[in-house]
């Protein structure tokens, strides 16, 4: 019962792509269906079978509360990617598109990275929390680069590429020298080794080099800086709802194996990082906000976006409090629900459109009013306005910073905050106050992204009733964590 989930959607995957070579091409329409309606029974089991505590594979396969939280999320976020994902696919958007063909590996490639991102978190050893990570990222790879005729798909695959393969080395790199000083690939028996260790003296050079390769390769899945270089250029270029995808899902992933590395692994040993942790967020959330600021296409705006709100995940892990960890997971569920609200829009209006430029937005409001509320709403949220989910989740951050004593670094964050409302605003302005482009008409929306889109908006306000929650759902999933 504890791996139902992953089972359901690998089974699911690979069915899509065996009705893809039999079905006509006027009946595979009820792929995006099937790829939904598989996400869905897997959310279901994970909810109704798998326990927040339990293990198997003699304990190479663990479920705990943090886990099962990640998983739910990733099966989440693959259920809106798909959603989001339909009209492109089934040829629906008003505007053609090339690389829409061949829907039925589309579909399966995505829900790979799903399973890939699940195991990431029931791993307790190297080489199989190495493994789970590359069915992650590798179909990411094939998925950026779908537009085969497309120059800038081309583009964005062969970058991604290459600096994947980078980030990779870099992990493996790192991982190996962990197991060469601890002689074992079990992620419990690292720590144990790393332990007695420090306790009969210094911990080797050697240590400290691997977490440093480690950081660095999971510091490309995150866009963290300076690892951010392929985020603008691969958002642009990737499909829209791929690029809703890449938003979430790398983020998802490197932060789920940071959470298997550095706290379950080496969590003994965060505090004495800290400080280096905080520079990197401080860098990370400042350079995305600056740069957001001067871009003009509306995915290369939300690359940026994304590389400022890594930095402020990064918070979570100063001072190796245990705390930290729920107030990344709510972030990270917060973040995946505006996140793909936005982009659901995005998507909505370049199907309908085919453009991507920021002052393509103007007059949205009087056109399709109730997505431009959508928007707009999902924006503020991710600025951390009051009462949106957003704040709350800065807020449970903020606070982690806070208690560390890196009370400079919650001022840099608050300023970023503000920053980062002055170039949302810049898109609100474009839908509500500049005058309607010539020739714009009101857009027909499809119910399965209408209801997308309201849901993810409906969930950006609803997630910011959490604190009157917090304690309950702290005390009864995270209580189990100590170091």
């Amino acid at each position: 019962m504890l791996m139902l989930p992953e089972l359901i959607v690998i089974l699911t995957a690979f069915g899509l792509l065996i009705l893809d070579l039999f079905l006509p091409e006027s009946r595979k329409n009820i792929l995006a269906s099937l790829a939904l309606l598989g996400l869905a029974f897997a959310f279901g089991a994970l909810i109704l079978f798998v326990p927040l505590d339990g293990e198997m594979l003699g304990g190479r396969f663990v479920v705990d509360s943090m886990g099962w939280w990640f998983k739910l999320l990733f099966i989440l976020a693959g259920f809106l990617t798909v959603a989001i994902s339909t009209d492109l696919m089934n040829g629906r958007a008003r505007v053609a598109v090339r690389g829409t063909e061949n829907r039925g590996e589309f579909f399966s490639i995505l829900l790979f990275t799903v399973t890939g991102m699940m195991f990431i978190v029931s791993a307790r050893e190297l080489i199989t929390l190495y493994v789970s990570l590359e069915l992650t990222t590798i179909p990411l790879f094939v998925l950026s680069a779908w537009r085969r005729e497309d120059r800038l798909a081309g583009e964005a695959g062969l970058k991604y590429v290459i600096l994947g393969a980078l980030s990779s080395a870099l992990l493996l790199y790192g991982m190996g020298i962990l197991y060469g000083l601890a002689g074992t690939t079990s992620l419990a028996g690292i720590a144990g080794t790393l332990k007695a260790m420090s306790a009969a003296a210094a911990l080797p050079g050697a240590f400290w080099l691997a977490c440093a390769l480690i950081a660095a390769g999971v510091g490309f899945k995150i866009t963290m800086v300076p690892f951010h270089m392929w985020a603008a250029d691969v958002y642009q270029g990737a499909p829209t709802p791929i690029t809703a995808y890449l938003s979430v899902a790398s983020k998802g992933a490197g932060l789920a194996f940071m959470f298997q590395m550095f706290f379950r692994t080496l969590g003994p040993f965060i505090l004495d990082a800290s400080f280096i942790i905080a520079i990197l967020a401080a860098a990370t959330m400042t350079w995305g906000n600056v740069v957001a600021i001067v871009q003009q296409n509306i995915k290369r705006f939300m690359a940026f976006s994304a590389i400022s709100q890594a930095g402020y995940m990064l918070l979570g892990f100063l001072g190796g409090s245990p705390e930290g960890v729920p107030a990344m997971l709510f972030y990270l569920m917060v973040y995946i629900v505006s996140n793909l609200a936005v982009f659901g829009v995005i998507i909505f209006h370049s199907n309908a459109t085919g453009k991507e430029e920021i002052r393509d937005y103007r007059g949205l409001s009087r056109t399709n009013p109730m997505l431009a509320l959508a928007m707009m709403v999902a924006l503020f949220s991710l600025a951390g306005i009051p009462p949106l989910s957003g704040f709350v989740g800065k807020y449970f951050l903020f606070s982690i910073a806070a208690g560390a004593g890196y009370n400079w670094l919650v001022a840099v964050a608050a300023v970023n905050s503000t920053i980062s409302l002055f170039y949302y605003l810049r898109i609100v302005r474009q839908m509500y106050i500049e005058p309607v482009n010539e020739g714009a008409e009101t857009l027909p929306v499809s119910p399965i992204l209408c209801s997308t889109i309201t849901v993810s908006a409906i969930g950006v306000v609803l997630l910011g009733l959490i604190p009157f929650f917090y304690e309950t759902i702290h005390s009864q999933t995270f209580g189990w964590l100590s170091f």
